[in-house]
């Protein structure tokens, strides 16, 4: 029982509960941006390039190497859609003011 209740300390002191959901939520996010990404902006990039394939396929050629850099900078806006997200969530919500100093 002491063990229960130390192991039931630790989560309400740490927040762990929180991180899990944290956790479970960026996930969600993170797919539903990167469908964003993949089925809506890129495509449309792609239009503005001139590349009916998309951003994804966009690529260059030094000699005989074939460059996609497409997929990175795909991966770039993924990256940057969900770092806003998680900002103006954690600003939006007040979460840094739960983070108090003991």
């Amino acid at each position: 029982m002491k063990h229960v209740r130390n192991f039931i300390e630790f989560i309400q002191k740490h927040g762990v509960v929180g991180l899990a959901i944290g956790f479970i939520m960026g996930g969600s996010v993170s797919k539903v941006v990167t469908a964003l990404v993949n089925d809506l902006i890129n495509p449309f990039i792609g239009l503005l390039i001139g590349n009916p394939d998309g951003l994804k396929a966009a690529s260059f050629m030094i000699g005989n190497s074939t460059f996609l850099y497409g997929d990175f900078i795909a991966a770039l806006i993924d990256f940057l859609i969900i770092a806003a997200v998680v900002f103006f969530l954690f600003k939006g919500l007040g979460i840094e003011k739960l983070d108090k100093k003991e």
